[in-house]
């Protein structure tokens, strides 16, 4: 049965006449008005919110109790101000503010303290995690991290339509609350990038150090806009962990080898081969049989610099896992699949920046991961390793003046670490900007775990032919583990 406008206005009418008479007198007279569904709402919630401020271990927050308590019962706060209001378009609109406001919140604790969802930008981590894989990451395992920037807009990592999407200061101290266990080796782990606290905002990173090892600081910050962001603002990276805290690791051939010993790799883990051919490859078997990107593949292509034409050498350079590696071989176009070798040449660049070892990519180390608690002599070398983890991570003065170190003003022999550092590595090893290039992940970098896969889109294919890779939708996110 339909009601008529005069019954729907009579009732709007009741209904603003009791919130009225509900919103005023005594304290005792308000709480004698709340009816017992009321009551039983504002207990559940009561109890969710005391198990969290236990959770968060600071009850200066149980004062925000007593706020939850006026919403629920007393109301001395007129929050619902907008439903007595003759004006129908304010209430209509307000009606809306209020939901969006309160699914924001809802929102905004889901994301902060239980897990978010975040999408694999690159191929840094093929072929266990694939470009376009949107992920739900799990951030109770570790423990959630309090908000060191509190004032930020709730669903964006630093940047809104162009703007920055938060507000520097307040900056509070790190803070994590307690998890489910510790990172463990082979964890594919979610972090803000350690090298991403300064940003040069028309190169993408990690090049500021790199490009101001290359220009100099004063060209690139002359030349550029170069910004600072707080460390829970930072971009957000996945790597696999392969090194704990106060383990020595080194690189032989690729290889991850801990405290002396090789560590088993992941199944899926890749590296670049030369793959010579006799004829014209067979691309479709590249892509739809091998697995192997159009952007691989176009990595490959080359211009001539006097005609402008394209072409492509006798031999391609992919990147495959072992299994990946087997089946072309078996291609009668192949002639021969050569693990590409990298030289020195390249050790400049690797961590620490500017800093020549001799290291690559692929034969690195033996390093040492700082570890809470652990304390190491302030050398030469030892300062060109962890100055940065002293400096700009625990948040020290540090100075060198005539070849000695000097910790906030005071000459300083020895360090001891505060926090705990991890050794972050991508699958697609010869491709992947990690720990190699920029160094170690402090522990309040990091956000959480991967748990599966939400769904996931093939950038290669149209959306309505392939591109939905259906077979991978909520599959787990670390198979290896």
């Amino acid at each position: 049965m339909k009601l008529s406008n005069k019954n729907k206005t009579t009732d709007t009418v009741k209904e603003q006449e009791e919130e009225k008479v509900r919103q005023s007198g005594s304290l005792r007279e308000r709480l004698a008005r709340v009816k017992k569904s009321r009551w039983i709402r504002f207990g559940i919630v009561s109890v969710i919110f005391f198990a969290w401020v236990a959770w968060l271990g600071n009850w200066w927050v149980a004062l925000a109790w007593f706020l939850l308590a006026d919403i629920y019962l007393t109301q001395f706060i007129p929050w619902n101000w907008w439903k007595f209001s003759k004006n129908k378009v304010v209430r209509t609109i307000m009606s809306w503010v209020d939901a969006i406001v309160y699914a924001l919140v809802l929102v905004y604790f889901l994301f902060i303290f239980v897990g978010q969802n975040y999408q694999i930008p690159s191929s840094s981590l093929e072929k266990t995690l694939l470009t376009g894989d949107f992920l739900w990451v799990n951030k109770m395992v570790y423990g959630p991290r309090v908000p060191q920037t509190p004032l930020h807009f709730p669903l964006a990592q630093n940047e809104l339509f162009g703007f920055k999407s938060y507000i520097d200061k307040p900056q509070l101290e790190y803070h994590r609350l307690k998890g489910l266990r510790n990172i463990e080796r082979g964890d594919i782990v979610v972090f803000n990038f350690p090298a991403g606290d300064t940003v040069v905002l028309d190169k993408p990173n990690p090049d500021y150090y790199s490009q101001v090892f290359q220009d100099g600081r004063d060209a690139v910050w002359n030349n550029h806009q170069v910004i600072y962001r707080p460390v829970d603002r930072r971009d957000n990276y996945v790597k696999r962990c392969v090194g704990l805290p106060g383990e020595m690791l080194q690189l032989v051939g690729g290889k991850v080898v801990i405290n002396g010993k090789t560590i088993p790799e992941p199944k899926n883990v890749q590296y670049n081969y030369a793959v010579k051919y006799t004829g014209t490859p067979d691309y479709d078997f590249l892509t739809n049989e091998l697995g192997v990107t159009n952007e691989d593949i176009e990595r490959n292509v080359a211009v001539d610099q006097i005609t402008g034409q394209q072409f492509i050498a006798t031999e391609l350079f992919l990147p495959l896992t072992a299994a990946m590696k087997a089946q072309l071989e078996k291609c009668s176009w192949v002639n021969s699949v050569e693990r590409v070798q990298y030289g020195p040449s390249e050790g400049a660049y690797t961590y620490p920046i500017g800093v020549d070892y001799g290291w690559t990519h692929n034969d690195y180390g033996p390093i040492w991961i700082p570890k809470k608690g652990a304390t190491i002599a302030l050398n030469e070398k030892n300062l060109q390793l962890y100055g940065r983890c002293i400096k700009d991570y625990e948040g020290n003065n540090l100075e060198i003046k005539g070849g000695k170190a000097y910790i906030d003003g005071k000459p300083a022999s020895r360090y001891t670490f505060k926090m705990d550092y991890y050794w972050m590595m991508g699958d697609n090893r010869d491709n992947s900007l990690d720990s190699r290039f920029w160094g170690f992940v402090p522990e309040d970098h990091i956000v959480g775990t991967p748990m599966f896969v939400i769904i996931s889109f093939d950038k290669d294919r149209p959306l309505l032919q392939g591109g939905i890779r259906w077979n991978r939708i909520f599959t787990d996110a670390n198979p290896d583990k």
